[in-house]
């Protein structure tokens, strides 16, 4: 893009501006969610939440199911460093 572009959009350097920022932070949740160190600490707790009596097997099946679910997507794409910290 030329110099005339540039001076055209620079009214909407804010808006491009806010679309990055908007775009980085939705990039690094989805790398936290995805993180197979995170995925299995919550297995973990869930895990303790069944034998605390805080949660039925129906309910455990399904979270348990929700949660390897995440961490095959994790693994899978590398989402994440696997020690609990996000690339």
């Amino acid at each position: 893009m030329g110099l005339i572009g540039e001076v055209l959009l620079l009214p909407f350097a804010p808006v491009r501006g806010s679309g990055w920022v908007i775009r980085q932070v939705l990039d690094e949740a989805e790398r936290l969610y995805y993180d197979p160190a995170a995925v299995r600490a919550e297995l973990a707790q869930l895990e303790e939440r069944l034998e605390a009596g805080e949660i039925d097997d129906g309910e455990f099946d399904r979270q348990e199911d929700e949660l390897l679910d995440r961490l095959e997507i994790g693994l899978r794409g590398g989402a994440g460093t696997g020690d609990g910290t996000a690339r």
